[in-house]
């Protein structure tokens, strides 16, 4: 499957040239001039934003250690010849899992917003040979996933670094297939100590017509594990109503 206006990864440097908004706040939005132009129909969040300070949660190995890829792709139902993106793909270990995960008849999508990560993980997707993987430069704003294409979305360690929550999750929902699901991993901790806390995450998931699936304890992936599907219509981005944080 070759997805619309996704490069694959032998071509993926093509996509360092094009405009780029980067989440990095540490506080909420003040007015409407310290927001991308494309996310101001949409209300700001009623919160701070964590600094991106690491494509790394933890070191490879020691994730592996205490099985964290295998046990949240089993807790997800990752199958083979589903179709994965990865959002917030950093330096790729959850790409690189989920790739040999779904096969050769499946496809994984890997995400980023910043340019260089995804030349680095264009020339890591090289080596290795990940020919079932692509490659797309995301905005703070929106996913930028073609429609209709994904059986599940991760997005690992990376929610409280999106800088225009509502305006990303009203975009990403047409990105999923019938019966597709996103799966959000993070601590259950202030934003400021780079997580999100899980009521939160709740609220404003249901505010732009998801609903909750499933919620997971998984202390050694760094917190928990929820399912989200959506429900019922996406509302008009001006009757979102801006959830406050605890």
């Amino acid at each position: 499957m070759a997805f619309a206006g996704v490069r694959p990864a032998a071509a993926a440097l093509a996509l360092l040239a094009a405009p780029l908004a980067l989440a990095g706040c540490d506080a909420p939005w003040s007015d409407d001039s310290d927001r991308v132009e494309t996310a101001r129909e949409f209300p700001p969040a009623d919160r701070s934003v964590a600094p991106i300070t690491s494509t790394k949660w933890s070191t490879e190995e020691a994730r592996d250690r205490v099985n964290e890829a295998e046990d949240v792709m089993d807790s997800a139902d990752v199958r083979p010849g589903m179709t994965v993106a990865d959002i917030g793909a950093g330096d790729g270990y959850y790409t690189v899992r989920l790739a040999q995960r779904v096969g050769p008849g499946g496809r994984v999508l890997a995400q980023d917003i910043q340019p260089e990560v995804i030349e680095r993980l264009a020339d890591r997707v090289a080596r290795e040979r990940l020919d079932n993987v692509s490659l797309k430069l995301g905005a703070v704003d929106d996913p930028r996933l073609p429609a209709a294409s994904f059986d599940r979305v991760f997005m690992v360690h990376m929610y409280h670094e999106i800088g225009e929550p509502y305006a990303f999750l009203w975009r990403l929902r047409p990105a999923l297939r019938r019966n597709g699901q996103v799966i959000v991993v993070d601590g259950d901790r202030p934003i400021a100590q780079h997580g999100t806390p899980f009521r939160l995450l709740v609220c404003e998931f249901q505010a732009v017509g998801y609903k909750l699936l499933s919620y997971n304890d998984k202390q050694h992936a760094g917190g928990y594990l929820a399912r989200f599907v959506p429900s019922g219509q996406r509302p008009r981005p001006d009757a979102i109503r801006v959830c406050k944080n605890p």
